[in-house]
């Protein structure tokens, strides 16, 4: 089984793949590959129903245990690269759902080719010379988010960074990292809590899910830190949208929200590079949103981005 998972992982970082999914019915399993946002089939073997109860040694879970979904994290080592890779299982009696994710182990890209478009690098740079506020990333999963909060933090030179994720992706020297660990009662607001009492000047926060995340982000930066974290949104004004549904208060989120940007990934027909598109809310235009509540068509969208790249020829779109 080992040799089987090496060639997966193997398979997985030549196509760039994020996840890997395994759909066992009595002992016929389906593999599939997520790349470019798109599942894609591979080539099963006889002995692959093997794979889950295995996965699930090596993430430290419960293989008895068929009543709860479970997730765990293991080290592999592919070729002489340490990859981190999470696990994820849902066990009934007639069938079995696992997700291997491969996490990010090293971030390649640079502040300053985060964009195609220059004015928005130097944008995304000059935001990190704020002393507060809160920077807000949303896109659908597969689009780069976490990418993108690291590739902006990478580079940060003198300042005190701290970061609350579940689990933590990117292990990076420069970054004081804490995972959130549910069995232990640490969530992504005791996190913060904590986080608050070391003096940061940075906060990254991996998602905000819920209302008790949503309310100590804004609290965190209205008391003088600089905040960026992700929210799942389709589009940059809905992130405002969602942050109110959570119970933040509007004046103070208004106050303290700097910039609200949303992502998706697309593949260039003519070289088969990943681009990313960026729907950019600044001061102004949160301002504007505020003033006049209307929705993100006001601005330049990811969709409308697509739409023209699409029909321009430049563009394939991802299921992402």
């Amino acid at each position: 089984m080992e040799e089987r998972l090496l060639a997966l992982l193997r398979l997985a970082l030549k196509y760039n793949a994020t996840d890997i999914h395994f759909m066992m019915r009595y002992r016929e399993v389906d593999i599939d590959m997520r790349i470019d946002g798109i599942l894609r089939k591979v080539k099963g073997k006889f002995e692959d129903y093997k794979l889950i109860r295995y996965l699930q040694y090596l993430a430290n879970l419960d293989i008895g245990n068929i009543l709860t979904p479970q997730t765990g994290q293991f080290e592999m080592e592919v070729d002489g690269d340490l990859l981190s890779l999470r696990f994820a299982v849902i066990n009934k009696v007639n069938y079995s759902n696992g997700v291997l994710r491969i996490l990010n182990s090293k971030i390649r890209i640079c502040a300053d080719s985060l964009s195609s478009i220059a004015d928005q690098n130097r944008y995304f740079k000059s935001l990190l010379n704020k002393d507060c506020g809160l920077i807000l990333f949303s896109g659908p999963t597969g689009s780069g988010k976490t990418t993108t909060l690291y590739s902006l933090l990478k580079d940060v030179r003198y300042k005190k960074i701290y970061s609350i994720e579940d689990p933590i992706e990117v292990y990076h020297d420069n970054i004081i990292q804490l995972s959130v660990n549910e069995a232990m009662d640490f969530d992504y607001a005791k996190g913060i809590k904590q986080i608050l009492r070391h003096d940061p000047d940075i906060i990254m926060i991996g998602e905000i899910r819920d209302e008790k995340a949503a309310k100590m982000a804004v609290v965190a930066a209205n008391t003088g830190h600089l905040v960026l974290s992700t929210i799942h949104t389709s589009r940059a004004s809905g992130c405002i949208s969602r942050l109110s549904e959570l119970g933040v208060n509007e004046e103070h989120l208004y106050e303290n929200l700097l910039c609200v940007c949303n992502q998706r990934m697309l593949v260039n027909r003519k070289n088969h590079e990943k681009v990313v598109l960026y729907e950019i809310m600044d001061r102004k235009e949160i301002e504007y949103f505020r003033m006049n509540k209307r929705n993100s068509d006001d601005f330049l969208s990811v969709e409308k981005q697509i739409e023209k790249g699409i029909k321009d020829g430049i563009f394939e779109e991802t299921a992402g």
